[in-house]
């Protein structure tokens, strides 16, 4: 049995995947699949498939592609989540900052250079005409860093998925004060180039059995309640979520998008060069 391990955030995007390991799907194809959960992001699992921690990874767009850019032997297979990630930008609740312009010279707490958190932030001081190059960034590790930073008022501002945290709003810890959704689809599958030369046919059934999971999974009879009960969301925050929503559960991964987020990574001066698509798919 092929033994593979698979990374992604512990948020709801991914639910279908513990559907499809509760059911233990993966091994009618002799695949022994293990979920290693990820509270760090995308910049902990890019660092995860180049040490071979993990040989899957559910991860941001953004940031495999700029990693890949920057040797990570991996490949993108295929869009998992099409829709826009909505993220928030979010200050302690007591703040003295009250609107998206007064953080333009403000210190902004990322996970980790090459996060999401990171390359959003860029994202949004360049949709807000802010000098780039001046931003203020401290490292803070994960949800519980940010939280932990701008209690403290070590940091002035952090961004993170608007329905993850808005349990974070809603008992005041954090203060949403914008959102800035991401201008490509959200989430992708990234394998590591060795697992996908040597193992492509059981790639390729993990590929099927998520895809044919997504596909309907928001028909599911009461999914809106479980996933509520499971991530500690209000149920309308999770059917508002569900309502903006969209799995890939077909298209292996274009061309023409791969270059796409890759112009608008370099307007965003998130990346300085451009490679062929063929380096990341």
């Amino acid at each position: 049995m092929l033994n593979l391990t698979i990374g992604g955030v512990p948020e709801h995007f991914n639910y279908p995947w513990y559907v499809t390991l509760k059911n233990k799907e993966y091994t009618k194809y002799n695949i022994n699949l293990r979920w290693k959960d990820f509270p760090g992001g995308t910049g902990q699992m890019n660092a995860a498939l180049r040490n071979s921690e993990i040989d899957i990874a559910i991860i941001l767009t953004e940031g495999i592609i700029k990693d890949i850019g920057e040797g990570n032997p991996s490949k993108i297979l295929q869009t998992f989540v099409k829709s826009p990630l909505i993220w928030g930008i979010h200050v302690a609740n007591n703040s003295s900052f009250n609107q998206i312009s007064d953080l333009e010279n403000a210190t902004i707490a990322i996970s980790r250079f090459g996060s999401g958190s990171h390359l959003m932030a860029i994202v949004n001081a360049y949709n807000n005409g802010w000098d780039i190059d001046a931003l203020k960034f401290k490292v803070v590790g994960d949800l519980e860093g940010g939280i932990e930073a701008l209690t403290n008022g070590e940091e002035d501002y952090f961004m993170w998925e608007h329905f993850t945290t808005k349990p974070l709003v809603d008992n005041k810890t954090f203060r949403r004060i914008g959102d800035c959704p991401t201008p490509w689809p959200c989430f992708v599958i990234a394998v590591r180039n060795e697992i996908l030369e040597n193992h492509p046919r059981e790639i390729q059934e993990v590929l099927n059995t998520i895809n044919n999971q997504t596909r309907d999974f928001k028909q599911t009879p009461g999914i809106d309640n479980v996933l509520a009960k499971r991530y500690e969301q209000k149920l309308d925050d999770i059917q508002k979520w569900l309502s903006i929503t969209e799995w890939e559960s077909d298209t292996l991964i274009s061309k023409e998008l791969i270059d796409e987020v890759q112009d608008k990574m370099i307007t965003f001066k998130v990346i300085k060069n451009k490679f062929k698509s063929e380096r990341f798919i």
